[in-house]
Parts: structure tokens; C-alpha cells; sequence
């Protein structure tokens, strides 16, 4: 019988986790209906079914984290009946879980992934020996693994060390926190973001850039798109706009390391670290130095809106060459942010806050803002950064500059 399969959706994922059952066992399904939504380390994905049939058996009950490639649910003829009217093991798993299904007893070895066949044959493993944890049974590499250390010689602790396992007294029923799994998005980015800071070298510059002209000049745009009735263009979507005409004309930041040479973007594409209910996201604004900030404001509040809501497509994820983070609306001040590879750097765009300062020679009061840019130092030295900060503050200081 045709199985589904816990198919890859992203780029960078591993497994995903079954948000939602949308056909239940018994169903009629027909090749290309959606039968579930995934989650992956991205975004809410949908799944189609396979085969046209009936929905027999579902392997892995919604909350159930599977490694991509392994079984979920099977689509037969319907001859299956009640046998399989309900999905394999009991109770709702919670998001991280991993599904532990036992096969029935039949005599036939249980299924085993291609890789776990390979890894078993390497290490002289029996699979018959072996109890799989995947769904349905099916025997994954890791169950090959530990069932080859279980048998290696000295694997067994010594009776010292087994008698003060014993003797360690049980954790209290009501402990004093909470466990609460990660999401698909929060592992995947605890694994990049680490990585980031193990692997790359960060050097961070801060520039103080006066943006009362800019606030004021937002104001003006926003009183003609009233006029017309449009959509408003936040301070965010000019330094957008702005950071992509300085990546414009200092092409020498956008870019990434790659090993013995360095790719040098021909498109400017900027990633937007949005936080969502599930983890960080990163929508990316494609060609952002050929759009109208009206156009980037549009699109902004959009993607920002289905990145809330786990709709974004893997297209509108990846491609990114420079980040932004903005952090201000929580008034925060200044930050340095990781670096999210591959791109070579991200710009932080704190509060603007008022100040005094000195034009000449009289003490007035201006909004000022700072930016910290985080930069690989593998392919941006600092004097490199420090040139791209001065265009862009220039740029900033003077708003017209930005829409001719």
C-alpha cells in the first residue's frame, strides 16, 4: 500500500513535525488534495496526498515529530476496514516528541531505512536485533547506532557506578519549571545562530545617525498616501530602502564567504528578522533596490503578517544576501545581532531617541538613532564596514536622497 511519507520541504530541514490531521482514517483522498499541514523549520507547509484512495492508517498522530523520508500515514483501497480505523499508539504528543510505534508481531523483520540498512551493514549489525523507534516500527540509523555501542565490549557500567544510578533519589513530582519543546523553527535556529558565532568571526561598528529629517519626511509621504488613500511607510521601510541603495553602490558588503573565494551578489535581496508566536523568521525582500518604498511597505506588512501566521512559502524565506533587525518599538537603544549565514552581515536598528546637540553654535534638540552593524570578518574588514555605515548614514541624514 502506497505510504505518505514525511516528505522535504525546506532546504535546511531535518524532519518536521505534524501540525494538523486535515483528513481523518476512512477518508477518501484524491493525488494532490491536502491531507495535513507540516511544520517545518520554516514555515506551515502543506501536504498533498500521493495516490488517489482512502486514508487506511494514520502512523503519526498530530504533534509528532518524523524524520523526512520516514512514514506517516497509508493510503489504500479502503479493504484495510476497522483494523486501522484509528491512528497507531494513544494520546496526543506534544511538538518534539519522536513516535515510538511496536510493530506487530508477524515474523517478518520490520522495516529499516535505506541508511539504516547501510550504517547496519558497516557496523555488522543484525537488524534483526534491533527495535525500531521510527514510525511504524521502522528501525532508523540512530536505533542501528545504539544497538551497536549497547553491544560494544565495556558498553555495561561497572556495578559501582550502576548501584549509585540506583541510589540517586527520584526527581520530585512537581518540579519547579516547566518543560516546554522547542519549536521546528527555534531548533533550526539555535543550531544556524550557534554555529554563526562558533564559526564566524563577528566585528561590530555603531554609528549615531540624526534621523529628524527622515521622521519628518516620513511624515509628508505618509500625508500624500492619505490623500490617496494608501497604506502607510514606516521608518523601517526608508532604511530599508536606504540600506539597499548603499548595498547599491558599495557592492563589496553584499556578499558571502565561500571558502577560497568570495560570491559577490549581483542581487540585493534583504532578509527581515521577524519574531512570530513559534521562533524568528527572516521574510526577504527581493530586489529591494529596484522597488518604491511604497511597494517595500506593502510587502513588508504582508510578509510580516503571514510569517505570524506560518504562511510564508520557502521562496519568500531564502535568497537573502543582508539583514535587517529592528528592535526600536521595543526601545531598545542599540544591540548586536548574529550574523545569519550564509549573508556576511546584519545591520541592528535601535530607538530613535531625542538628544541635544550643537548646530551652530546653538544647543537644539534632534531624534537620533544607531545602528550596529555585525560583519564577517572574513570577507568585510572594518574599515570596509565603516565605509558602508558612512553612506548609509549620508544617505539617511538626507531623505530626499532616497527616493531619486
Amino acid at each position: 500500500m502506497p505510504e505518505i511519507v514525511m516528505p522535504r520541504l525546506s532546504d535546511t530541514m531535518e524532519d518536521g513535525v505534524v501540525a494538523t490531521w486535515l483528513k481523518q482514517v476512512g477518508d477518501p483522498v484524491t493525488r494532490g488534495e491536502i491531507v495535513a499541514e507540516i511544520e517545518t523549520d520554516k514555515a506551515l507547509m502543506e501536504l498533498e496526498a500521493y495516490e488517489d484512495g482512502v486514508l487506511e492508517q494514520i502512523l503519526a498522530e498530530a504533534g509528532t515529530r518524523v524524520p523526512i523520508g520516514e512514514p506517516i500515514a497509508i493510503v489504500g483501497d479502503g479493504s484495510a476496514g476497522a483494523a486501522a480505523a484509528a491512528p497507531v499508539g494513544s494520546g496526543r504528543r506534544a511538538a518534539g516528541d519522536t513516535v515510538h510505534i511496536t510493530p506487530a508481531d508477524t515474523g517478518q523483520r520490520p522495516k529499516s531505512s535505506p541508511v539504516a540498512r547501510k550504517v547496519a551493514r558497516e557496523l555488522g549489525v543484525d537488524l534483526a536485533a534491533v527495535a525500531g523507534t521510527g514510525p511504524g516500527g521502522r528501525i532508523t540509523r540512530r536505533d542501528v547506532e545504539s544497538a551497536r555501542e549497547a553491544a560494544a565490549p565495556g558498553a555495561a557500567p561497572e556495578p559501582a557506578v550502576v548501584e549509585a544510578l540506583v541510589s540517586v533519589p527520584a526527581e520530585p513530582e512537581s518540579a519547579d519549571y516547566d518543560e516546554i519543546p522547542l519549536t521546528g523553527i527555534q531548533r533550526v535556529s539555535a543550531t544556524r545562530l550557534t554555529e554563526s558565532k562558533q564559526q564566524v568571526p563577528h566585528i561590530y561598528l555603531t554609528t549615531a545617525i540624526d534621523v529628524t529629517d527622515l521622521f519628518a519626511f516620513r511624515a509628508q509621504i505618509n500625508d500624500t498616501l492619505a490623500a490617496a488613500e494608501s497604506g502607510k511607510v514606516s521608518v523601517n521601510d526608508l532604511l530599508i530602502k536606504a540600506v539597499a541603495l548603499t548595498l547599491r553602490a558599495d557592492p563589496a558588503v553584499n556578499v558571502s564567504f565561500a571558502g577560497d573565494t568570495l560570491r559577490q551578489h549581483r542581487r540585493i535581496n534583504l532578509g527581515i528578522a521577524v519574531t512570530t508566536p513559534a521562533g524568528l523568521l527572516v521574510p526577504v525582500v527581493h530586489d529591494a533596490d529596484r522597488k518604491s518604498i511604497s511597494t517595500i511597505a506593502a510587502e513588508t506588512r504582508d510578509k510580516a503578517e503571514r510569517a505570524r501566521n506560518r504562511k510564508l512559502r520557502t521562496d519568500e524565506m531564502t535568497g537573502g544576501t543582508f539583514t535587517i533587525s529592528n528592535l526600536g518599538m521595543f526601545g531598545i537603544e542599540s544591540f548586536s545581532a548574529v550574523i545569519n549565514p550564509p549573508e556576511s552581515a546584519i545591520l541592528a536598528v535601535g530607538a530613535a531617541t531625542d538628544e541635544l546637540r550643537l548646530a551652530g553654535g546653538q544647543v537644539v534638540s534632534r531624534k537620533v538613532l544607531r545602528v550596529t552593524m555585525s560583519a564577517d570578518h572574513r570577507c568585510i574588514d572594518g574599515a570596509g564596514a565603516a565605509q558602508f555605515l558612512g553612506r548609509l548614514k549620508e544617505l539617511v541624514e538626507h531623505p530626499l536622497r532616497i527616493v531619486t
